[in-house]
């Protein structure tokens, strides 16, 4: 098994998706939005 992660990121948001194999997809993709919200807790949480 390699697991894989897919990405295709935009300004305000990325498409994400999960492989176990080439061409073998782990679950649907899924939507990351990027807000100032999820910036600042991060960078709390790494503090």
């Amino acid at each position: 098994m390699n697991l894989v992660l897919g990405l295709y990121v935009s300004k305000e948001k990325s498409q994400d998706q999960a492989f176990l194999n080439k061409g073998e997809p782990y679950c649907k993709s899924f939507s990351v939005q990027y807000t100032l919200d999820v910036f600042q807790k991060v960078g709390r949480d790494n503090n």
